[in-house]
């Protein structure tokens, strides 16, 4: 067995540290996931973009382009459900981070420069010139870094339970051991029914509904071949990588110039989980840990963002924000977009 450890640290995220019997570490293979269709209302696209390959959604639309980015250790179908209720008005792109997803996944650089400059070329190769742009976790830094460096590429910003400096080192080491207990355990990665009933339980909860955009997302995250083999992404060299730049790409949020709608959810973790030791542990980051930083976040984007929106989703945790209510939180970034706002 070769072991596999993959972090989705959604914008930080997920600590899986897989096993997985024949893993391989080709990123230039695409594996299809065999005798699956996505629903999803986009085309899948490549991009050769600074040196390497993007795989990019398109939901198409002839309204103004807004651009959604990810979180650490995810896909761009975590969009997949909320996207499908926004391309009516906007033209709507999604795409993998370099290491995840359909992406390349070289063996580096994956600095916080490097990152930006991919967001960069993508959006110049798609002949995006001005555009909104949503980050979802860690891409919230992505978001905050294009959009204090192109300001007049920017019409608005939205954070996505992304409007947090998650290099913060006290929030970070406390991240890092929690992911590292809430990771599956071997029989948990052995097949992607087992993938996605341990995702379902560990991240967005057993009380939500699985839904199409979570089984394309899944099937990103751990891709099944035509013999049943999951292939990871990340792997091993992307997670410490993303990880590292993750852990000291600071936010400078006063050079954000665009009008900005932070969204924020209300949880970290869901708790329904049948270890009792593991319910503890959650519910002191989720109160001990998160509800602070939470709140001292929030308190720093008012003070520095200059136009600024800020509000908490109810009943949300990290991964659900845009997945518990969808048309609720469409219904607000819609609201958000096509409001008039003097530059």
């Amino acid at each position: 067995m070769q072991r596999c450890n993959v972090m989705k640290l959604a914008s930080l995220a997920l600590a899986l540290s897989f096993c997985l019997a024949n893993a391989q570490t080709n990123e230039a293979a695409r594996y299809p996931n065999v005798n699956y269709t996505d629903a999803s209302p986009h085309k899948s696209g490549f991009a050769h973009v600074n040196g390497i390959d993007l795989n990019y959604l398109d939901w198409g639309g002839d309204g103004p382009a807004v651009v959604m980015i990810h979180g650490i250790g995810d896909d761009p179908h975590i969009f997949d459900d909320l996207a499908s209720l926004l391309h009516d008005r906007f033209r709507i792109i999604a795409y993998a981070r370099r290491g995840h997803g359909l992406s390349e996944g070289p063996p580096g650089p994956y600095d916080a420069a490097t990152l930006t400059e991919d967001f960069r070329q993508l959006v110049d190769h798609l002949g995006i010139q001005r555009m909104s742009v949503i980050g979802w976790s860690m891409g919230g830094d992505e978001g905050t870094a294009f959009a204090g460096q192109y300001p007049d590429r920017v019409d608005k910003l939205i954070y996505l339970d992304g409007g947090y400096d998650w290099s913060t080192p006290a929030f970070l080491k406390a991240f890092e051991d929690i992911l590292a207990a809430n990771s599956p355990g071997e029989a948990d990665v052995r097949s992607l029914d087992a993938v996605r009933a341990w995702y379902h339980e560990a991240w967005p909860g057993k009380a939500i509904a699985w839904t199409p955009g979570l089984e394309a997302y899944i099937r990103d995250l751990a891709q099944p071949d035509a013999n049943g083999t999951l292939h990871l992404k990340p792997d091993d060299p992307a997670s410490a990588a993303v990880f590292a730049t993750l852990g000291n790409w600071k936010r400078d949020y006063t050079k954000v110039q665009a009008p900005t709608l932070a969204l924020y959810a209300t949880t970290f973790f869901p708790v329904d989980r049948a270890d009792p030791g593991l319910v503890q542990k959650l519910r002191d980051f989720n109160e001990n840990i998160m509800k602070p930083f939470r709140q001292a976040s929030m308190e720093r984007v008012r003070r520095e963002i200059r136009n600024v929106t800020v509000k908490q989703i109810a009943d949300s945790n990290h991964m659900t924000i845009g997945l518990k209510q969808p048309d609720a939180v469409a219904a607000m970034i819609r609201e958000f977009l096509l409001a008039s706002s003097p530059r």
